[in-house]
């Protein structure tokens, strides 16, 4: 892909039609294609452990955070629906890259996306284990063990992402749906209990500091990360040119919505508490509590663990099709394509998915990590792969409207704001390092993606252009 005229092919190849590369078609509707976005981003997992974390930063502009990150996240969502309305393909933002920039753009964008969705999956896999640990120790005063726990979690998403993607969407639909349903539920008797009134301290942003709100922005984009994983169901989804677009932008939304509200009653809840919000391992259990209705928050505690479990049965479904479009440009080898003629879904790929989120779980586990370490590293990991991914088809966007005759400057000007805020993020995030394990993340990073391009280099004469 090297001039506008191959670009324009290769983006009319795509345009109007579903890949869907030996998937089953058309078999999942509008609320289960969103349900794949909502599950990658694990909503009440946030509520739990990552809204205390931006709290230790932001304070009283913990909500304003989430709105500055859902305005982010929106904006790059946009650009991601307007390639999304253009093709459908297992590929997702690899796809929208490779088919408009220069191949080693899409290279890059193929090895970030897939490191994003199986470091995102080996993140939950490692919060799944802090609450299982959590709720045994709770119940029955003991920790289960680290290994077998991760390799059960893994196993049985692993399973479900292999027997049948429509059950796989089902699933994660009815998970998050429960789970953030009672969290809503205790939102609203928090303040029944204890008397509504205006927080004036978060409004004002009372204490908060410039300087600590953009490593707080970071940790709030993690909240995000994976709401742009509709794309990855590409043929298999009816009327994908008009759902997955729809998908994008309403799990932005939706869930932006959802943790400004987390995060205003929760630092409101806190208030007057012996412990800080930062500290608590389980605040919306002391909530719960607050609230005079503690048996909510260990359902709450239970939806967290199952939550973590969806999410990574949504990143195995994501990572599979990613690691399927890359073995049809011959990033990798031939047997990864190839899907199950009963069930339609990528056996391999699932499977090597699976292997590699247990194998980063297991050891770290065997390091002497616990959960909530697995669940911030691989987080942190995740989070450049991201960005990556963002940046590209942001960049990529103006190009291939161009090239299908649509251009518009408002909408490259949009393009540009994107990629402006993933570079500020990514900025921020190498500002904020706090220590010496999190300052080696962004170079392992720069490691794999110079790794993956020179293996694209060895294989080059295999690939040809990326199509």
């Amino acid at each position: 892909m090297t001039g506008t005229a191959s670009t324009k092919e290769n983006v009319h190849s795509r345009s109007g039609a579903a890949d869907s590369r030996g998937l089953r078609a058309g078999v999942l509707g509008p609320v289960e294609t969103l349900a794949q976005s909502v599950s990658a981003m694990a909503p009440s997992t946030s509520a739990s452990l990552t809204i205390p974390l931006v709290f230790a930063l932001a304070g009283n502009a913990t909500w304003f955070v989430y709105l500055l990150a859902t305005g982010s996240m929106f904006l790059i969502g946009f650009c991601v629906s307007r390639f999304a309305r253009l093709s459908a393909s297992p590929g997702s933002l690899y796809t929208y890259t490779a088919n408009t920039l220069p191949p080693v753009f899409g290279v890059a964008a193929a090895w970030g996306l897939l490191l994003a969705y199986l470091a995102t999956g080996a993140s939950v896999a490692g919060g799944a284990l802090y609450y299982a640990t959590v709720l045994c120790r709770q119940f029955f005063h003991w920790a289960p063990p680290a290994i077998p726990t991760l390799a059960l979690v893994c196993a049985v998403a692993g399973y479900i992402a292999y027997r049948d993607v429509k059950l796989s969407a089902q699933v994660m639909l009815w998970i998050e749906a429960v789970s953030v349903s009672l969290i809503v539920i205790l939102l609203i008797l928090l303040p029944a209990h204890t008397g509504f009134h205006f927080d004036t301290t978060q409004f004002r942003l009372r204490g908060a500091s410039f300087s600590s709100l953009g490593p707080a922005l970071v940790l709030a984009i993690f909240s995000f990360v994976g709401f742009e994983s509709a794309t990855t169901l590409g043929g298999e989804v009816r009327e994908p040119l008009r759902t997955i677009p729809r998908a994008v932008l309403q799990s932005a939304l939706l869930a932006g919505v959802f943790f400004m509200l987390c995060a205003y009653s929760e630092v409101l809840g806190f208030r007057g508490q012996s412990g800080a919000l930062s500290s608590s391992t389980s605040p919306l259990h002391l909530l719960a509590a607050k609230a005079g209705v503690s048996p909510l928050g260990v359902a709450i505690d239970c939806g967290a663990f199952i939550s973590m479990f969806a999410c990574v049965l949504a990143c195995a479904t994501a990572a599979a099709r990613v690691l399927l479009r890359m073995a049809h440009d011959a990033l990798l080898p031939a047997l990864l394509q190839r899907t199950n003629r009963r069930h339609g879904t990528p056996g391999a790929a699932v499977a090597l998915s699976i292997a590699l989120m247990f194998a980063a779980t297991a050891a770290m586990a065997l390091n002497g990590d616990t959960g909530f370490t697995m669940y911030d590293l691989m987080g942190s990991l995740s989070v450049f792969g991201f960005l990556t991914a963002y940046a590209l088809v942001a960049l990529a966007l103006p190009f291939a409207r161009r090239a299908l005759g649509r251009h518009s400057r408002l909408l490259a000007a949009t393009s540009v704001s994107a990629v402006v805020v993933v570079v500020l993020i990514a900025a921020f995030d190498l500002d904020s390092t706090a220590d010496a394990v999190h300052g080696r993340i962004p170079y392992l990073y720069l490691v794999y993606i110079v790794v993956g391009l020179a293996w694209y280099g060895l294989r080059r004469p295999k690939t040809g252009n990326l199509r």
